[in-house]
């Protein structure tokens, strides 16, 4: 009797805590999700761990870290912020921990992990002072529709590029990739499937689409089944390796500051795009929670820098759970418990390939680009931002590139139309500081 009366209760509890008779979803289809979110972001658990390979950190040490480091963002996402958004190490600044400051500036990689630190601590003190919050707020809601839709177009465009559609040019940057090879076909007819499933209102469309796709890889020889399901990662070599103090040094305070405003930003773009992808902004355009979502990406930064690993970013790849009709913290923390399990059966999460879930994104960069037409494009001063807001974003592979010429832009062509007083007074302020970044530190 007592058994029957826990079993029965502990569903209602959770539905109380995460609200999920208010959103309309259940808790099978919340774990749905969170799977649906993992399997497109499972990539970051081998790719991270190989770029800071390069720099010199342990791969074992570093693949657990960021198992370690995803796990404890996106489960801090759940219980304290209760939105289906999934963090993980950043895709960019791990390349600027590993080409720039370890290879290029020459500096050690433990005391890149100390600036990893003390940026993140920062980002804490800014986040406790509200200051990131008055930021987001402060976005006008044009730039924000434009940041969903330039997500859209960046997904899409990863989408693209993973499944072989598209490939690099030396004479026009991009170009048609090979697209009679098997890899390629295979990640067409994954998009067909998936598009088709979730145009008949297949709930699990997309988890659907990238199993059918790893299954055909596996039988076509494009991948190969584990040697073996547990592994153990050497999780000690990189553990409190950080070189804190190496890292105040005066010659680190311009890596600092890079980690700090492209995290800052970046994390500020994708809350925005995915907020408006779900509906959670309200009618003033201000995202509820903001502070306490804010959180979750700087204590998980603190953690992974001590454990061995770059900043960590609130992940774009989320947008996949919240088409799957992801809308509360549970699928955050489904998110969090299939990292923890990764980083011991990362040889089983290994084998599903890049063509898997390329499909996945480019339907899901299709669907974020349905608010494109709330933007008034009979007002240039609106719609100029608003498209180079979108465009940066895929063509400068960065969120906070895209989000940083639509900021500089916005505020000038108001003030040159005499509408200067529609703009926020912190708008002009950032403005300055991103121009200012510009010429500072060029590109970052």
């Amino acid at each position: 009797m007592t058994t029957h009366i826990i079993s029965a209760s502990l569903p209602n509890a959770i539905d109380r805590y995460f609200g999920l008779s208010v959103q309309g979803v259940s808790i099978r289809s919340e774990i749905a999700a969170g799977i649906t979110t993992f399997l497109t972001m499972a990539y970051i658990i081998f790719v991270n761990p190989s770029i800071l390979k390069e720099a010199g950190v342990p791969f074992s040490g570093a693949l657990f870290a960021t198992c370690l480091a995803a796990a404890v963002g996106s489960l801090l996402m759940g219980l304290l912020a209760n939105y289906p958004f999934a963090l993980a190490p950043g895709m960019g600044l791990n390349a600027y921990f590993t080409y720039t400051v370890v290879l290029g500036l020459k500096h050690d990689w433990r005391v890149a992990l100390g600036a990893v630190f003390i940026s993140g601590v920062v980002f804490l003190l800014l986040t406790l002072a509200r200051i990131r919050a008055l930021i987001v707020d402060a976005i006008p809601m044009t730039l924000k529709t434009a940041v969903a839709c330039g997500i859209g177009l960046f997904i899409a465009f990863i989408g693209l590029k993973n499944a072989g559609v598209i490939a690099a040019s030396p004479s026009t940057f991009v170009t048609l990739g090979a697209v009679t090879s098997k890899p390629v076909l295979l990640a067409l007819l994954g998009l067909i499937l998936t598009g088709a499933l979730m145009a008949r209102g297949f709930k699990t469309a997309i988890i659907l689409g990238i199993l059918a796709v790893t299954t055909a890889s596996i039988l076509l020889g494009l991948s190969r089944l584990p040697t073996k399901l547990i592994e153990v990662p050497n999780w000690h070599e990189t553990f409190l390796q950080l070189d804190i103090r190496g890292a105040l040094s005066l010659g680190l305070l311009d890596v600092v500051f890079v980690f700090l405003f492209v995290d800052m930003f970046d994390c500020i773009g994708s809350m925005m795009g995915l907020a408006q992808q779900a509906g959670y902004l309200n009618e003033e355009g201000k995202m509820p929670r903001i502070n306490r979502a804010l959180l979750c990406d700087s204590i998980a930064t603190i953690v992974g820098s001590i454990f061995g690993t770059s900043t960590v970013v609130t992940y774009i790849e989320s947008a996949t759970g919240v088409s799957e009709g992801g809308r509360t913290g549970l699928v955050a923390i489904t998110v969090s418990i299939l990292f923890v399990l990764a980083a011991f059966l990362s040889p089983v999460a290994g084998v599903i390939p890049a063509i898997a879930t390329a499909p996945a994104l480019i339907i899901v960069g299709a669907l974020m680009m349905r608010s494109v037409t709330s933007i008034r494009w009979d007002d240039l001063t609106e719609a100029i931002p608003a498209l180079l807001t979108m465009l940066a974003m895929p063509l400068t592979f960065s969120i906070a590139n895209g989000l940083a010429l639509g900021f500089i832009l916005y505020p000038i062509l108001k003030a040159l139309t005499g509408r200067w007083r529609e703009v926020s007074p912190l708008v002009y302020v950032l403005a300055v500081v991103f121009v200012l970044r510009y010429f500072y530190l060029g590109e970052g």
